[in-house]
Protein backbone atom coordinates (compact mmCIF):
# COMPACT_ATOMS: atom_id res chain seq x y z
CA UNK A 1 0.00 0.00 0.00
CA UNK A 2 1.11 3.36 -0.76
CA UNK A 3 2.05 5.50 2.64
CA UNK A 4 2.36 9.24 2.11
CA UNK A 5 5.31 10.79 5.15
CA UNK A 6 4.20 13.90 6.55
CA UNK A 7 7.19 15.58 8.57
CA UNK A 8 6.90 18.58 10.46
CA UNK A 9 9.81 21.47 10.63
CA UNK A 10 9.72 23.16 13.57
CA UNK A 11 12.27 25.97 15.35
CA UNK A 12 14.75 23.77 16.97
CA UNK A 13 14.72 24.57 20.96
CA UNK A 14 18.43 24.56 21.76
CA UNK A 15 20.73 27.19 20.25
CA UNK A 16 22.80 23.80 18.50
CA UNK A 17 20.04 22.96 16.57
CA UNK A 18 18.08 25.74 14.18
CA UNK A 19 15.48 22.77 12.94
CA UNK A 20 13.53 20.23 14.67
CA UNK A 21 12.33 17.75 12.35
CA UNK A 22 10.25 15.01 13.03
CA UNK A 23 7.27 12.35 11.77
CA UNK A 24 3.76 13.81 12.30
CA UNK A 25 1.22 11.58 10.09
CA UNK A 26 1.27 9.26 7.60
CA UNK A 27 -1.12 9.34 4.73
CA UNK A 28 -2.46 5.59 3.13
CA UNK A 29 -3.11 5.19 -0.47
CA UNK A 30 -1.47 8.91 -1.49
CA UNK A 31 0.05 9.65 -4.27
CA UNK A 32 3.28 10.84 -5.51
CA UNK A 33 4.86 13.70 -3.48
CA UNK A 34 8.13 15.42 -3.61
CA UNK A 35 8.03 17.91 -0.50
CA UNK A 36 5.09 19.36 -0.81
CA UNK A 37 4.26 21.92 1.59
CA UNK A 38 0.77 20.85 3.33
CA UNK A 39 0.42 23.34 6.35
CA UNK A 40 1.53 26.20 7.95
CA UNK A 41 1.36 27.47 11.64
CA UNK A 42 4.09 30.14 12.08
CA UNK A 43 7.65 29.08 11.83
CA UNK A 44 6.51 25.48 11.57
CA UNK A 45 5.87 23.56 8.43
CA UNK A 46 4.57 20.36 7.41
CA UNK A 47 5.37 18.71 4.24
CA UNK A 48 4.20 15.40 2.91
CA UNK A 49 8.34 14.66 2.36
CA UNK A 50 7.31 11.50 -0.27
CA UNK A 51 5.47 8.48 -0.80
CA UNK A 52 6.50 4.90 -0.40
CA UNK A 53 4.97 1.35 -0.48
CA UNK A 54 4.34 -0.19 3.08
CA UNK A 55 5.25 -3.86 2.52
CA UNK A 56 3.15 -6.66 5.07
CA UNK A 57 4.77 -10.34 4.70
CA UNK A 58 3.99 -13.76 6.03
CA UNK A 59 6.49 -14.36 7.55
CA UNK A 60 6.54 -11.33 10.10
CA UNK A 61 3.08 -11.73 11.30
CA UNK A 62 3.81 -11.62 14.99
CA UNK A 63 6.06 -8.35 14.98
CA UNK A 64 2.64 -7.21 13.33
CA UNK A 65 0.63 -8.98 15.82
CA UNK A 66 2.88 -7.52 19.04
CA UNK A 67 2.62 -3.74 17.35
CA UNK A 68 -1.06 -4.17 17.45
CA UNK A 69 -1.71 -4.97 20.66
CA UNK A 70 0.62 -2.01 21.79
CA UNK A 71 -1.51 0.54 23.40
CA UNK A 72 -1.29 2.81 20.21
CA UNK A 73 -0.51 1.04 17.03
CA UNK A 74 1.85 2.43 15.02
CA UNK A 75 4.14 2.42 11.99
CA UNK A 76 7.51 3.37 11.80
CA UNK A 77 9.29 5.45 9.50
CA UNK A 78 12.85 4.98 8.65
CA UNK A 79 14.83 8.90 7.18
CA UNK A 80 18.43 9.02 6.61
CA UNK A 81 20.22 12.19 5.64
CA UNK A 82 18.92 13.99 2.69
CA UNK A 83 21.01 13.93 -0.65
CA UNK A 84 20.86 17.28 -2.65
CA UNK A 85 18.18 19.67 -1.50
CA UNK A 86 15.73 17.56 0.72
CA UNK A 87 17.10 17.21 4.44
CA UNK A 88 15.93 14.15 5.03
CA UNK A 89 15.27 10.58 2.52
CA UNK A 90 12.32 8.62 3.53
CA UNK A 91 14.04 4.97 3.21
CA UNK A 92 11.17 2.77 4.51
CA UNK A 93 7.93 2.34 6.23
CA UNK A 94 7.22 -0.73 8.45
CA UNK A 95 4.86 -1.82 10.47
CA UNK A 96 7.06 -4.20 12.31
CA UNK A 97 8.20 -3.11 15.96
CA UNK A 98 11.22 -5.58 15.23
CA UNK A 99 12.26 -4.73 11.83
CA UNK A 100 12.16 -0.46 13.02
CA UNK A 101 14.43 -1.90 15.95
CA UNK A 102 16.95 -3.53 13.50
CA UNK A 103 17.37 -0.05 12.02
CA UNK A 104 17.99 1.84 15.27
CA UNK A 105 20.97 -0.23 16.05
CA UNK A 106 23.03 2.09 13.79
CA UNK A 107 23.52 5.71 14.26
CA UNK A 108 22.42 5.89 9.99
CA UNK A 109 19.16 6.32 10.22
CA UNK A 110 16.43 7.59 11.96
CA UNK A 111 13.31 6.10 13.17
CA UNK A 112 10.14 7.67 14.31
CA UNK A 113 6.97 6.16 15.61
CA UNK A 114 3.92 7.16 14.27
CA UNK A 115 0.55 6.41 15.11
CA UNK A 116 -1.92 4.39 12.65
CA UNK A 117 -4.96 5.82 11.06
CA UNK A 118 -7.70 3.86 11.83
CA UNK A 119 -8.27 2.54 8.25
CA UNK A 120 -4.26 1.41 8.27
CA UNK A 121 -5.42 -0.40 11.24
CA UNK A 122 -8.01 -2.59 9.93
CA UNK A 123 -5.58 -3.18 6.91
CA UNK A 124 -2.84 -4.52 8.76
CA UNK A 125 -5.33 -6.89 10.88
CA UNK A 126 -7.10 -8.45 8.38
CA UNK A 127 -3.55 -9.16 6.80
CA UNK A 128 -2.60 -10.71 10.10
CA UNK A 129 -5.96 -12.55 10.50
CA UNK A 130 -5.29 -14.16 7.53
CA UNK A 131 -2.08 -15.30 7.36
CA UNK A 132 -0.75 -15.43 11.33
CA UNK A 133 0.09 -18.95 12.02
CA UNK A 134 0.75 -19.52 15.30
CA UNK A 135 3.86 -21.92 16.33
CA UNK A 136 3.78 -24.96 18.51
CA UNK A 137 6.14 -24.06 21.73
CA UNK A 138 8.63 -28.27 21.38
CA UNK A 139 10.45 -28.93 24.26
CA UNK A 140 14.14 -30.06 22.97
CA UNK A 141 14.81 -33.13 23.84
CA UNK A 142 18.66 -34.25 25.06
CA UNK A 143 20.42 -36.78 23.09
CA UNK A 144 21.28 -40.33 24.60
CA UNK A 145 24.52 -40.06 23.08
CA UNK A 146 26.93 -39.82 25.80
CA UNK A 147 29.96 -37.26 24.68
CA UNK A 148 31.61 -37.40 28.30
CA UNK A 149 33.11 -40.89 27.37
CA UNK A 150 35.37 -40.10 24.37
CA UNK A 151 38.98 -37.42 25.26
CA UNK A 152 39.01 -35.65 21.83
CA UNK A 153 42.97 -35.18 22.67
CA UNK A 154 45.79 -35.63 25.69
CA UNK A 155 46.15 -31.71 25.85
CA UNK A 156 48.41 -29.06 26.30
CA UNK A 157 52.08 -30.85 25.29
CA UNK A 158 53.78 -28.19 28.07
CA UNK A 159 52.05 -29.77 30.86
CA UNK A 160 53.88 -32.75 32.26
CA UNK A 161 51.59 -34.43 34.57
CA UNK A 162 48.00 -34.07 35.71
CA UNK A 163 48.47 -32.34 38.97
CA UNK A 164 50.74 -29.33 37.41
CA UNK A 165 47.72 -27.80 35.99
CA UNK A 166 46.29 -26.95 38.98
CA UNK A 167 49.43 -26.16 41.07
CA UNK A 168 50.02 -22.39 41.91
CA UNK A 169 52.87 -20.26 40.62
CA UNK A 170 55.18 -20.23 43.75
CA UNK A 171 54.83 -23.88 43.85
CA UNK A 172 56.34 -24.32 40.31
CA UNK A 173 59.12 -21.62 41.15
CA UNK A 174 60.13 -24.01 44.12
CA UNK A 175 60.59 -27.24 41.78
CA UNK A 176 62.80 -24.70 39.61
CA UNK A 177 65.38 -23.94 41.99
Amino acid sequence: MPIGVVLRKAPGVTRWADWCWRASAVLPGAGPADWRELRREGEAVEYHAATVTLELHGAETEAYLHGLGSAVPSVYVIMREGEGDAPLDVALVTASPYEAQDYTDSAEEIVEKVPMPPGLVAWVHDFVDEFHQDEEFVKRKRGKTRVDLVQDGIGDPRIGKPSDIYASPALKRRRML
